[in-house]
């Protein structure tokens, strides 16, 4: 590694972003990756997409081997100043819906009209289901 203690800030880093130059940004350290760009197996693009932002989530994503970590260390040109990366935010989904009060008996109400239709409908069939079976043939 020969970075010599030198810190980028991610505005600095952002200027070499061309195929001619091409520095990207893994895990806070500056990779000047400009020579490695013809062989990479995915073509220059998916590296030039990843320049001038923090590329350790689209470098981790692709579960790059062992061998391809270790080679990042002779393309290490320095470290960025983490103070000018943008944070990064965790999607947090909202909570959901509390029921309120009135969404809770509208609820009950529509199970008891349910009810009250469907008791009546069940008497109804039992009834007549009793009858036909009590009811003796005539001759």
């Amino acid at each position: 590694m020969s970075g010599d203690g030198r810190v980028f800030t991610l505005g600095e880093v952002s200027k070499h972003s061309s195929n001619q130059d091409c520095w990207i940004v893994i895990d806070g350290k500056v990779y000047d990756v400009t020579k490695f760009l013809d062989d990479h197996p995915g073509g220059d693009d998916v590296i030039l997409t990843s320049t001038g932002k923090d590329a350790t989530d689209d470098f981790e994503d692709v579960g790059h081997s062992s061998t391809a970590k270790a080679m990042l260390d002779e393309y290490y040109v320095g470290d960025i100043d983490s103070s000018t990366v943008p944070t990064k935010t965790k999607f947090v989904p909202p909570p959901p819906p509390k029921q309120t009060e009135s969404n809770q008996k509208q609820s009950s109400e529509l199970v008891i009209k349910i009810l009250q239709f469907l008791v009546p409908l069940l008497i109804l069939g039992l009834a007549l289901g009793i009858r036909s079976y009590t009811k003796t043939p005539s001759s």
